[in-house]
């Protein structure tokens, strides 16, 4: 036991690294390609950053539901685990790089893209309550819903960005070609090593006993949000909050549309229909900390100094509370075991 819990570990942490390291320069890389094909900021923030940064969520997840037996719980921890700590980041570095003068170079169009993915967020915890079974072409409608939602969102985002988005005067030091090619080459390997941090994180689970909706809330998706942290403390140290703020906002939108990709592959029912009491307490969290950034952004103007760092340090205070809330309520690997039992069992009659 120690053995392969020692090589798990070591496998854990490997893919975990190279998840980082992929996904950070997917961010670079997507922002050269940004410069150079003259998309844009908000573009970049809300949509191509968000999701170059989200790889490693999209990859751990559909990894995640593709073991056998799989293991839907990881994949949701990770996503609702993901979005909780995208605002952790958020709040984090906005108190680190000045608090009110952070929030000062928000454009107010951030609105709209927080507004979709906190609405985002919270449909996928009041689907996953409903426990939706309808599943046309073997993909539950609860997802497809949250597919629609995603991109009708994004196309209001795209029509309502700022006019007079700024722009970096220092063009990327490579061309064009070179760019897409290094960004396809990160992309493979963030996905490789998704699979193989999925994989790692599952055998952790049986080893030790921790219930995968605590491993992929409190772990993978700490992992998994990496490349969101580093690119949002490089764009805070150029001085480009809005694009900070849209790609941890535009990520937290797209992970949630990412259950949609992992339904596809999922064949043991509605992945959306298997949250536990941890993947409420998660999306919950997430959804309380996102509004509540709305409120930093939106009322920016009439905080002061002492009111904005109170704000950030409240909703930095919840994600800690909401941590060991999941911790608490997570259960072990028992539950998880059962559940895969049922799974096993279910497929066996089938045939």
């Amino acid at each position: 036991m120690g053995g392969d819990l020692a090589v798990a570990i070591i496998i854990f942490l490997a893919s975990a690294t190279a998840v980082t390291y992929c996904g950070a320069k997917l961010a670079v890389y997507g922002d050269a390609l940004a410069t150079l094909t003259g998309w844009g900021r908000l573009f970049v923030g809300s949509l191509l950053m968000a999701l170059a940064t989200s790889l490693p969520e999209l990859s751990a997840n559909v990894s995640a539901v593709r073991l056998d037996p799989p293991n839907p719980e990881l994949a949701l921890g990770d996503i609702l685990g993901s979005n909780m700590l995208n605002m952790f980041i958020l709040m984090a570095v906005a108190l680190g790089f000045g608090g009110k003068r952070f929030l000062d170079r928000v454009a107010p169009e951030q609105g709209y893209l927080i507004v979709v993915a906190s609405g985002m967020t919270g449909l996928a915890v009041l689907l996953g309550a409903l426990r939706i079974g309808v599943a046309p072409w073997e993909v539950g409608l609860s997802s497809i819903a949250l597919i629609v939602v995603f991109v009708f969102g994004m196309w209001t985002v795209y029509k309502t960005k700022p006019t007079d988005d700024e722009e970096e005067d220092d063009a990327p030091q490579i061309g064009l070609r070179k760019a897409w090619l290094l960004f396809g080459l990160v992309s493979g390997g963030v996905v490789i090593s998704g699979f193989f941090l999925a994989w790692s994180a599952d055998e952790i689970t049986e080893i030790t006993g921790i219930a995968s909706s605590t491993l992929g809330i409190l772990l993978v998706s700490i992992v998994t949000s990496m490349p969101e942290a580093s690119s949002t403390i490089a764009a805070a140290r150029i001085g480009a909050a809005d694009l900070g703020v849209a790609g941890l906002y535009g990520s937290c939108a797209f992970n949630v549309s990412i259950l949609f990709y992992s339904d596809m592959f999922y064949r043991d029912g509605v992945v959306l229909n298997q949250m536990e009491t941890a993947h409420f307490v998660a999306g919950g969290v997430a959804v309380g900390m996102m509004l509540g950034g709305l409120v930093a952004v939106m009322g920016r103007h009439k905080l002061n100094q002492f009111m904005t760092r109170l704000v950030l340090s409240s909703m930095v205070a919840a994600y800690l509370a909401g941590a060991i809330v999941v911790a608490m309520v997570g259960g072990t690997e028992e539950h998880d075991t059962h559940k895969r039992s049922e799974i096993i069992d279910s497929r066996a009659t089938k045939e």
